[in-house]
């Protein structure tokens, strides 16, 4: 009678760490399902569509203030009425949305880490030929262990009415307007078409 030897306990043992070590090298841990990505979809759709709010509000009031009293009138309405739109529409849409620039008018607007590297991230891909309407950038990021939703939409210099006021050939007005409410002003010297910021998109997630 032929008796087949039968592996020993510690050959067993063997077999199954080597099985374990090859799902491991293979990036599957047995027993344990990958967590999969958040779905941002959503919060994409909704960051578009603050920006688009905050951007057309701002845009009437600036358009607005120009044509009843001339581009220096503008100026205080930057400096009044866009924060309250910002916040009026950062809680209409359950996010926080601000304006950001690589040159700020109002130091408040200075850009942080995140938004630096998105910005010139912008500046390249604008240097290669791209659409300054389609620039967006969406990204899920832990600060102090906390995950937030971030999103940047860039904001192309139009020639009106940006250029009245962060233009090159400014007038004397303006100068003034710009110099007494702003005396560490960065954001003038744009031509149309330049990056002149991006809607900053913030979400913290549950």
């Amino acid at each position: 009678m032929l008796v087949r030897n039968q592996p020993s306990k510690r050959a067993q043992r063997l077999a199954v760490a080597g099985s374990v070590l090859a799902a491991l090298v293979a990036g599957i841990q047995p027993g344990f399902s990958e967590t999969p990505a958040p779905d941002t979809s959503a919060r994409i759709a909704a960051a578009r569509a603050a920006s688009k709010d905050l951007g057309e509000t701002l845009k009437g009031q600036l358009v607005a203030a120009i044509k009843s009293g001339g581009p220096a009138s503008a100026i205080p309405v930057c400096k009044t009425i866009a924060p309250a739109i910002g916040n009026e529409t950062s809680t209409k849409h359950n996010l926080s949305i601000r304006r950001t620039s690589l040159k700020v008018r109002n130091p408040a607007n200075a850009p942080d880490a995140f938004e630096l590297r998105v910005l010139e991230d912008f500046v390249k891909k604008l240097e290669a030929g791209a659409d300054p309407m389609t620039l967006e950038h969406s990204e899920v990021v832990s600060t102090n262990g906390v995950s937030e939703f971030r999103y940047m939409k860039a904001i192309p210099t139009a020639a009106e009415p940006c250029l009245a006021c962060h233009g090159s050939d400014l007038k004397p007005e303006v100068k003034a307007g710009i110099s007494k409410l702003y005396p560490d002003d960065k954001a003038t010297g744009f031509k149309a078409g330049d990056l002149r910021g991006a809607f900053s998109v913030t979400q913290k997630i549950k």
